[in-house]
């Protein structure tokens, strides 16, 4: 059996997505474009999302599946998501520390004297 790729992976872009989101699953459908039928791959797509995304669970066997085809194709994106959470944790933290430091410099509201 022949497989189409042909098709364009544009086409299942939803408008609401984030862009990081949607760069993610059209690469993963690019990666697997000569390997599965297009409605398949569309949805192992959007399981692929909602598993990296949301956390979101499915049967054993199709968690393996969706993690074998990942492979080479979220590396990047979980390195960058990983420094960016480490980023927000460190601002957040100085964040809090000039909120304090500052609270301790600043005369109370008018409305409290």
């Amino acid at each position: 059996m022949s497989i189409d790729s042909s098709w364009d992976a544009e086409k299942y872009r939803n408008e609401h997505e984030p862009p990081e989101h949607w760069e993610l699953c059209k690469k993963f459908m690019e990666a697997h474009k000569n390997d599965y039928p297009e409605s398949k791959l569309v949805s192992l797509a959007q399981v692929f999302a909602n598993m990296e995304f949301l956390g979101c669970r499915y049967p054993q066997e199709t968690m393996d599946l969706v993690n074998e085809l990942a492979a080479g194709v979220v590396e990047d994106f979980r390195e960058q998501r990983k420094s960016k959470i480490q980023r927000t944790f460190i601002g957040a933290s100085s964040a809090a520390e000039a909120k304090v430091k500052r609270s301790k410099t600043l005369p109370p509201p008018a409305h409290i004297k």
